[in-house]
């Protein structure tokens, strides 16, 4: 399976196909960022019954082009104390990221043009989900390299604390991808879409029992860091995070990677779980279709991360590591052993969960041991620090004076 485009080799024409179809893509990509901030600002103020950008363009559609030319024309600010390269250089290690890994996502079926048909994407390299977590990782990078480039304090702890918490969330998302990559027996993207194309019943969010399509969901949204995660730019505590000494259009970038990264996760989630472009067609335009069906699916996506927005508050920062760690890990695991026993035989499926079911059993009763534990022995240690300490005499503070105080007047009586 492979690109009907190069069937003949890389000539002329498929290099200029191919050429158009990057070009198409990225403004197609750059337009959908634009779209998607005016969705969100106009969907929050209707479900916090407010107006939104309402002045520049009608209903407010040009408010994020004016808020771009603004940004462009601001004055471009680098700290004395920056490293000038790696400062630079950060806001492309992360909003390049976000467009390689939308080019491996197909946004329709085949098509034909002078004779020549080739598919709606990009690319579809053979490691293609690979490909995708790559990109991934590599935002991190320019996360952490912006925090330590800045030259400030504030920016290197915002990066320290973003580059924990997409690294922990990473690895939810790669045993995620590998229960769909077990099911579906390719890394392609475009075998993914194709193995779920029977019908509705044997799209991957059905075939995999929810869990994993869950899991990946709260796992990308602490990664795209929006809310109830956005402690990347939690103001009260870190002033904007890594992006502190940023402004003018480097700050720009950050943002616009941010829109872009929640665009392409919402199209790969819709490709690996329920289906991507394929749905019922009908007689009229069969080509188009496809993509309505993709767009109207990623746009679910979209309003449910907004929805989450308006709706729900910021997490701490230690709540959220430890859902991740002691929470989605554990689960995204025992569910992978439990989806590689049934890709062998059926059985083995059950025998594993039932395994699974009693070891999270013992486990949940150890920790509630060892929790009854601790807490007994706080308050054997609050009650001993009440009666004024362990070695006869008063602590300190308030109970050492207030014992003198009585001493004294005693003495004095």
């Amino acid at each position: 399976m492979g690109d009907p485009l190069y069937v003949h080799g890389v000539t002329l024409a498929a290099f200029v196909i191919m050429l158009v179809k990057v070009v198409v893509a990225f403004a197609a990509l750059m337009l959908a960022v634009m779209i998607v901030i005016w969705f969100e600002r106009k969907v929050i103020s209707d479900m916090q019954s407010r107006i939104g950008p309402n002045r520049a363009g009608p209903w407010g559609m040009m408010q994020t082009l004016a808020d771009g030319i603004k940004l462009f024309f601001k004055e471009d600010l680098i700290p004395g104390q920056a490293n000038r390269k790696v400062f630079k250089l950060a806001p492309y290690l992360v909003i390049v990221p976000a467009f390689v890994a939308f080019s491996i996502i197909p946004i329709g079926g085949i098509v034909t043009v002078a004779g020549h048909s080739f598919e709606l994407q990009v690319a579809d390299p053979p490691i293609g989900i690979l490909l995708l977590l790559a990109m991934s990782s590599m935002a991190v990078y320019g996360v952490m390299l912006a925090g330590w480039g800045s030259g400030s304090k504030y920016p290197l702890l915002g990066s320290v604390r973003a580059s924990a918490q997409m690294i922990s969330y990473e690895a939810v998302l790669g045993i995620t991808v590998t229960s769909v990559v077990l099911v579906t027996g390719s890394l392609s993207t475009r075998a993914m879409v194709a193995s779920q194309a029977a019908s509705v019943l044997d799209w991957n969010v059905f075939r995999l029992g929810v869990v994993p399509f869950l899991l990946f969901f709260v796992a990308i949204t602490a990664e795209l860091n929006r809310p109830p995660f956005d402690l990347v730019e939690a103001e009260q505590e870190l002033v904007a995070g890594y992006v502190t000494e940023y402004s003018s259009i480097r700050f720009a970038l950050f943002f616009l990677a941010e829109f872009m990264n929640a665009i392409t996760m919402s199209a790969v989630m819709v490709t690996l779980f329920f289906g991507g472009p394929d749905g019922p067609r009908f007689h009229a335009v069969i080509w188009l279709w496809p993509i309505l069906w993709f767009v109207g699916k990623t746009l679910v996506f979209l309003f449910i991360y907004v929805w989450l927005r308006a709706a729900l508050p910021r997490l701490r920062y230690d709540q959220l590591m430890e859902l991740g760690w002691k929470v989605l890990i554990p689960i995204a695991l025992g569910w992978l052993l439990v989806v590689g026993a049934v890709v062998v035989d059926r059985w083995w499926g059950l025998v594993v969960a039932a395994g699974l079911i009693g070891a999270m059993a013992l486990l949940g009763r150890a920790m509630a041991v060892g929790r009854g534990e601790a807490e007994g022995e706080a308050a054997a240690l609050a009650s001993v620090d009440s009666t004024g300490g362990g070695d006869g005499g008063p602590r300190a503070g308030t109970a050492g004076t207030a014992t003198v105080g009585v001493a004294w007047r005693e003495g004095d009586a």
